[in-house]
């Protein structure tokens, strides 16, 4: 695996325990493994060079183990790999987008009056100045009817899209006089910042007077054509997947494996569940793929491990929803290897059967979810990976547990896998439209991602992974944000500096 470099921290001379003042700024993406590297070298010469450096030992790991920790720690494996008393600690912290959104409320006093036979009918218009010198329409306020002094309803814009984030940047501010022909009079304009309208976040009114620049040039005792005021700003604080994770939101990972009888004898080499002595199945490709991305969010590296469709030990009655390592007590799995290490041992135990149904182990991770619910905390996040082989038969139970799951902090991936055709499977994914139950109740969010595994046979597992897992982070901030739950932030992670060991 190649590796690229992606930047040095200062030299600090003649000292021990060095704090880098260096921050290293990277893009984070949920969907990736993204492998990091850190080498420390001792600099002997006085040009800072690499070459005559002492290379002193390195620390591997992945963004996302740094992220779900906020602090990482470990011992500095040394030239040969034996482990030094050195230790690197990393710490990491989310670069603030523009993702906030800020609520305004503008009304306006004494306009001019444009309209012959009544008064003039207002309406606001605010365009962002952009770098190129161009206007951008931003927001344009309701006409309020016949009134002088309008008062124009609150409205909600992203501060990405006011001022690109740049709380000095111009924004320019016109009223118009509506006309039903399309040709508005024009009343006035004023420029603003948001700065400047930051000054109405206390309840304080903020205001500017309206200008006509050709009567300012005509009249002499010209003052304004009216006075618009900004009688409230609110700013609200839009919180994004890292801060979830970093407030220590755990992503809980639970497998779910189809063990009916179309995926053929486990015994024979055409059988999807064959274990090949050095080629894994695609259940096991599909398995290692995502589960290799969401251990990372997970401290405790324990993972549930259910099959369905089989007849199991010890009186083979069939079950769908049994532990693959049959512990009903606990049927968690120590990481990913584990949950493979019991796949591949249960194969030999169990009757292949049927049918193929889902509902019976979806409803079981949402009775675990349901009970995060009343803890009204961004604790836990549910992932349910489900690998099947063929449609499922039991698609009107299954549309009934989406639906109320779709309540909980839940998300599920079914991987089709096996040249079947699933079509009837895509309805599932709600890409295509509003999944309903049998009753017509919608989904509350959009929360199942379904892909063939056929269709990544010759890409990299990682392609599989970043296709079913890109929509998790926005899965996870559109629950917690439905329910009004904040990031646990925790005191000692507070930190001023970005990313930085």
């Amino acid at each position: 695996m190649q590796s690229l470099p992606v930047d040095r921290t200062e030299v600090i001379r003649s000292c021990v325990n060095p704090t880098y003042s260096k921050v290293f700024t990277l893009d984070f993406y949920f969907e990736e493994v993204q492998r990091l590297r850190f080498e420390l070298y001792d600099i002997n010469s006085s040009h800072n060079g690499l070459k005559e450096a002492d290379f002193l030992g390195s620390v591997e790991c992945t963004l996302g183990q740094i992220i779900s920790q906020r602090k990482l720690s470990k011992a500095l494996l040394r030239p040969g790999g034996t482990v030094g008393k050195a230790i690197i600690t990393i710490t990491a912290e989310e670069l603030t987008g523009n993702d906030d959104y800020v609520e305004l409320s503008f009304s306006a006093r004494k306009l001019d009056d444009k309209d012959f036979f009544s008064k003039s009918d207002p309406f606001l218009e605010i365009y962002r100045l952009n770098d190129d010198a161009t206007l951008q329409l931003v927001y344009r306020t309701e006409t309020v009817m016949n009134n002088l002094n309008p008062v124009w309803k609150t409205f909600k814009v992203s501060l990405n899209s006011l001022c690109s984030g740049d709380h000095e940047r111009k924004l320019q501010c016109t009223v118009w006089d509506w006309d039903s022909n399309g040709k508005h009079d024009y009343i006035g304009e004023f420029e603003a910042t948001f700065k400047e309208m930051r000054g109405a976040i206390d309840g304080r009114q903020v205001q500017w007077p309206c200008i006509n620049p050709k009567y300012k040039v005509k009249k002499k005792n010209y003052k304004n054509s009216g006075i618009v005021i900004l009688n409230q700003c609110k700013i609200i604080k839009m919180h994004s997947f890292l801060d979830y994770i970093m407030g220590g939101c755990q992503i809980q990972f639970t497998v779910a494996i189809d063990f009916t009888a179309s995926n053929g004898d486990p015994r024979n080499s055409c059988s999807l569940h064959y274990i090949h002595p050095y080629q894994p199945n695609e259940y096991l490709k599909a398995l290692v793929a995502v589960g290799e991305i969401c251990q990372d969010y997970d401290s405790d590296k324990m993972f549930p491990a259910f099959g369905f469709g089989a007849q199991i030990p010890p009186d083979y009655k069939v079950s769908h929803d049994f532990a693959v390592n049959f512990n009903e007590e606990n049927p968690e799995c120590a990481g990913i290897q584990g949950v493979v290490e019991a796949y591949q041992a249960c194969l030999p135990k169990l009757q292949l059967y049927g049918p193929t149904n889902i509902a019976p182990i979806i409803q079981k991770v949402a009775k675990t979810a349901s009970q995060e619910v009343h803890t009204k905390e961004a604790m836990q996040y549910f992932i349910l990976l489900i690998l099947t082989d063929g449609v499922i038969t039991d698609m009107a139970d299954t549309r009934e547990a989406i639906v109320q799951a779709s309540h909980l902090p839940m998300s599920i991936i079914i991987v089709g896998v096996g040249n079947a055709d699933f079509s009837d499977m895509q309805m599932l994914d709600g890409d295509d439209g509003i999944l309903r139950s049998p009753k017509g109740e919608p989904v509350l969010r959009d929360i199942v991602q379904f892909v063939p595994f056929r269709n990544f046979k010759h890409a990299s597992p990682a392609a599989l992974a970043k296709s079913v897992l890109a929509e998790v982070p926005n899965q996870v901030v559109d629950y917690y944000n439905s329910k009004g739950i904040k990031p646990k932030v925790s005191s000692e992670y507070q930190s001023s500096r970005p990313f930085g060991p």
